[in-house]
């Protein structure tokens, strides 16, 4: 079930959120195998979250559609260590996910404060 009731946008490629949750999870699982000294960890579970927060208008400036998107990511796991650089990896992922199939439309779009919201179990604590 969703917390929210997401809306779909769907571009020239198709459905953009869609594919880009796809993208995250398999970020999130192939984590190890794109940053150096990551451990492969047998993730429990991988939730990513896209949420349309300001609709869709048209820039002033600009014919360019304009909007923000907020991506969460969500890893568990049930291991000695954390899994933040999954969830960052998802995160960020699926929001290349997303300017991959809107670029068409414009390339001012910006990516931005990706950050660990909550971390708990492992060896510290945050959020």
């Amino acid at each position: 079930h969703n917390r929210h009731q997401q809306q779909e946008l769907v571009g020239p490629k198709g459905p953009i959120f869609a594919t880009a949750k796809i993208a995250g999870i398999m970020a999130a699982k192939n984590t190890s195998n794109l940053i150096p000294l990551c451990h492969p960890l047998p993730l429990d579970q991988v939730q990513i979250d896209i949420q349309l927060e300001q609709q869709i208008g048209t820039d002033k400036n600009s014919s360019s559609p304009t909007g923000v998107v907020t991506i969460e990511c969500t890893c568990r796991v049930h291991h000695k260590t954390g899994v933040e650089m999954e969830a960052l990896t998802g995160a960020t992922v699926a929001a290349l996910t997303i300017y991959d199939m809107t670029k068409a439309v414009s390339h001012e779009i910006c990516i931005t404060d990706t950050k660990l919201i909550s971390k708990t179990g492992g060896k510290r604590k945050v959020g």
